[in-house]
């Protein structure tokens, strides 16, 4: 038990290392320029969505037929040829 708490008093007794080496601080300007390019791609895609999103009408109540009638037919268990024929 003892040897444990000692073993845990010198590593944290321990200086912790210096980050001065030759290759310090080199990737700071490539991390950088990646988030700078993902900011502006948010923007981007944020100022394309909204552009999108003033398009679209107030309500989609009053709308008639969309169209999907064959299938929502067949999900009745209708057949929409058969309908066509009638």
């Amino acid at each position: 038990m003892t040897d444990t708490i000692l073993l845990v008093a010198g590593l944290l007794a321990e200086e912790a290392p210096r980050d001065t080496g030759p290759d310090f601080g080199k990737a700071a300007p490539f991390g950088l320029l990646i988030v700078v390019l993902l900011l502006i791609g948010t923007f981007l895609l944020v100022r394309s969505m909204n552009r999108h999103l003033k398009r679209l009408p107030q309500s989609f109540e009053g709308d008639e037929d969309t169209g999907d009638s064959d299938v929502e037919d067949r999900a009745a268990g209708k057949d929409p040829e058969r309908k066509a024929e009638e």
